[in-house]
């Protein structure tokens, strides 16, 4: 019996994978987490109003503009990076996968750039999928999911097209390089993606489980950047589901080809309630 199957050990293995997914749960449904979106607008040239959001948006070669009207719904006023602001305010040229939250009352405005397109996220404390939700289902942890891979780095980030969780849109990431790893006597590799910090990782991936246990577009892992030798965790007891296996009103990206798994990643988070999961 190895250090890690000892009970001892299981147990403090078990009591960090559950706080690790409590801080993740508490993120999700943050009153302006993901979980509080009301509506995905697309913007165009023609200025729009939508319900949940003041004023009349468009978007051009100059980027995003809202005209305000004079007297906003409630008196509250729309605050962008701490001043409110009147009349027409002009968002500018927004990055891919940038973006800027505006304060409106008890709401947050999220003005961003996805697929190459300006959207309008609205946020709400009080968004149905937000208040009635009770948590995400997973795969009880264990040590064996936790693997050591081999990062190698291509010789060039390699401009890598996925799908998206809405019809008909991209996504382009730079995927600086591959892992290979084995579980079960299965050699396996992903595509990995730059992560949120400098130097991390992150995969999307399915497996055999998706569809039947676990939300069936993709999951992802992040992972801590590679030692210098290469080696890296990939700790599949964390891997988590994206928003759009909560709701619609997201623009996920989808795993490249080769992250299609064909062994069963029995661990991590499973098919959510709200998309029929127990």
């Amino acid at each position: 019996m190895t250090l890690q199957d000892t009970p001892a050990d299981l147990h403090a293995f078990t009591r960090d994978w559950k706080e690790w997914h409590r801080a993740q749960e508490a993120r999700l449904a943050a009153p302006h987490g993901f979980l509080a979106v009301t509506g995905l607008h697309w913007l165009g040239e023609r200025p729009e109003r939508f319900p949940d959001a003041p004023g009349a948006w468009s978007t051009g070669a100059d980027g995003v503009v809202v005209v305000l009207d004079d007297l906003l719904d409630d008196g509250a006023e729309l605050v962008v990076d701490g001043t409110p602001v009147r009349g027409e305010h002009r968002f500018g040229v927004l990055p891919e996968r940038g973006g800027v939250n505006a304060v409106w009352g008890d709401s947050v405005i999220e003005v961003a750039r996805r697929g190459g397109h300006d959207i309008l996220r609205p946020r709400r404390p009080d968004a149905p999928l937000r208040t009635a939700f009770t948590g995400t289902p997973a795969y009880a942890p264990h040590p064996r999911w936790s693997v050591t891979g081999r990062y190698t780095a291509f010789d060039e980030p390699r401009p890598t097209t996925v799908g998206a969780a809405v019809e008909g849109l991209e996504h382009v990431y730079d995927a600086p390089g591959r892992i290979e790893f084995e579980l079960d006597g299965r050699e396996l590799a992903l595509t990995a993606f730059p992560g949120h910090a400098p130097g991390s990782l992150l995969v999307l991936f399915t497996d055999a489980t998706s569809g039947v246990t676990t939300y069936a577009a993709n999951r992802a892992l992040a992972l801590d950047p590679p030692a210098a030798d290469g080696t890296v965790v990939l700790d599949f007891n964390r891997a988590t589901n994206l928003p759009c296996a909560y709701t619609d009103l997201a623009t996920c990206p989808l795993p490249p080809a080769e992250n299609r798994l064909s062994a069963a990643i029995e661990a991590g988070e499973k098919l959510p309630r709200e998309r029929g999961g127990s």
